[in-house]
């Protein structure tokens, strides 16, 4: 183009008030561009990725920043890799549970407060108000630092949530699956995630209940069902 077309094309561009100008691959800006942006008040970024990287890079944090949201009440923690949200009525042991499951080295996410953000068709992640991060309130012990208290390692900012894990009172008479053969799911921003009730009562290692539940989850996940690889056994035997 000529100076005037130059100017007169990105005279027209910058009327429409965009929010900024990135010029992609290290290239410097035409001094048309620079007055026509200075005129109009808008600025103009320079990266040295590629535009296409560029592209990726602000399609995906777009993603994360405008996606559905939503905050529940319970603990998300990460065990073995796999994060498991864990809710049920307040007072019910939820807290001392991430903590014994922050001794035996495992990572907690959020406390109390859990923001959900739904990334994609297939992924949730949950993360934690920056205000009460890394805190947990211990009844009868009062406030809990887990950073301070365990070190950097045993916590972590965001995670997938893979699986819910909800804690009810134990209730006499009433049948709770001992399979596992149906996966149950809970709706959490139209993405369904498995969802195990555990039933709550003096005795119970609840700690370790999550971390099996985390490792059966794994297993699942490359393709082994121990439920339906008993099932299969005990039909074989029968048929024999």
């Amino acid at each position: 183009m000529t100076h005037e077309e130059r100017s007169e094309t990105l005279k027209k561009i910058f009327s429409h008030k965009i929010p900024a100008v990135v010029m992609c691959r290290g290239l410097d800006a035409f001094p048309e561009m620079i007055t026509h942006a200075t005129e109009s008040g808008i600025p103009i970024l320079q990266t040295d990725t590629t535009t296409s990287d560029f592209m990726g890079e602000v399609i995906r944090w777009l993603n994360v920043q405008l996606a559905p949201r939503t905050t529940m009440h319970g603990v998300l923690v990460d065990v073995y890799g796999e994060g498991i949200l864990i809710i049920g009525e307040s007072g019910i042991g939820k807290s001392e549970v991430a903590l014994e499951l922050i001794k035996r080295g495992h990572r907690l996410i959020a406390d109390d407060a859990v923001e959900i953000k739904r990334v994609s068709h297939e992924t949730i992640v949950g993360s934690c108000p920056e205000l009460i991060r890394y805190f947990i309130e211990v009844r009868g012990v009062g406030i809990i630092n887990v950073e301070q208290m365990f070190g950097v390692q045993s916590v972590k900012e965001a995670q997938g949530i893979d699986l819910i894990i909800k804690f009810e009172s134990w209730e006499n008479g009433k049948q709770y699956d001992r399979l596992g053969l149906e996966a149950e799911y809970m709706d959490i921003l139209g993405n369904q995630i498995v969802c195990h009730t555990i039933p709550v009562r003096p005795g119970r290692n609840l700690a370790m209940i999550c971390e099996s539940a985390a490792i059966n989850r794994r297993q699942k996940k490359m393709g082994y069902n121990a439920a339906q690889d008993l099932s299969e056994r005990i039909m074989g035997n029968i048929d024999s």
